[in-house]
């Protein structure tokens, strides 16, 4: 009975470990080893950053060599201690406001907010003048304009 109790709890043990084993601990990406919560936190900063080559895709999503190169940075600062904020304040620094997926609404960034705005405006503006430009017609032909049009016409 000993034995077989022995014999269960190594059985256990083991499969305990192959399944520990299994499971990995750190992850390799973009030339960093992470663990699996820092990778997880570097792809939470790389969704909010845009990828300077593609303009509408995240880093995470793109496939670019610029954004593996902000991934290894991201990656490589998360590891080194780096807050979210300190992280994202750099490749602000680094690469401009323009790295930012949604970037904030400061006198900068204005015009990038209120474009659609004031595009929308200007078209109906432009519409606006286009029919009213139709709705007037030409003066009509004084008494000499008609005599000499009906001298040309026949």
């Amino acid at each position: 009975m000993k034995r077989l109790l022995i014999l269960g709890l190594i059985g256990l043990g083991l499969a305990f470990g192959i399944a520990t084993a299994d499971t990995p601990t750190t992850i390799k990406r973009d030339g960093v080893v992470l663990t699996i919560p820092q990778e997880k936190r570097a792809e939470v900063i790389g969704d909010k950053l845009r990828c300077l080559v593609c303009q509408n895709e995240t880093v995470e999503n793109s496939a670019a060599g610029l954004a593996k190169q902000f991934r290894g940075i991201i990656r490589r600062r998360v590891v080194a201690g780096d807050t979210n904020r300190q992280i994202i304040d750099f490749m602000v620094h680094r690469y401009g406001i323009f790295v930012l997926l949604k970037p904030p609404l400061i006198p900068l960034t204005w015009l990038l907010w209120f474009s659609p705005g004031i595009a929308l405006v200007l078209g109906l503006l432009v519409l606006l003048i286009a029919r009213r430009r139709k709705q007037t017609g030409p003066p009509p032909l004084s008494p000499d304009e008609r005599d000499r049009l009906k001298e040309l016409l026949s």
